[in-house]
């Protein structure tokens, strides 16, 4: 794995909490955002969760060999 892998990695993680945060909040009825601007970090961050993943395991692949 290479240091470009990891970061990337690292911010696959970082987007997928802040969906998970945001699916909280809204599930609690009151998001401390707004619903408008969490749904679009939740709509944002899903999205970029899977972007990053397959970019750092492409990434890796290409280094591998």
């Amino acid at each position: 794995m290479t240091p470009k892998s990891g970061i990337l990695l690292l911010l696959s993680c970082v987007s997928a909490i802040a969906a998970v945060g945001c699916v909280f909040e809204l599930s609690s009825g009151q998001p401390e955002l707004g619903s408008t601007i969490t749904t679009a970090i939740l709509l944002g961050s899903i999205p970029l969760t899977a972007i990053f993943f397959w970019i750092a395991v492409q990434d890796t692949r290409a280094n591998m060999k």
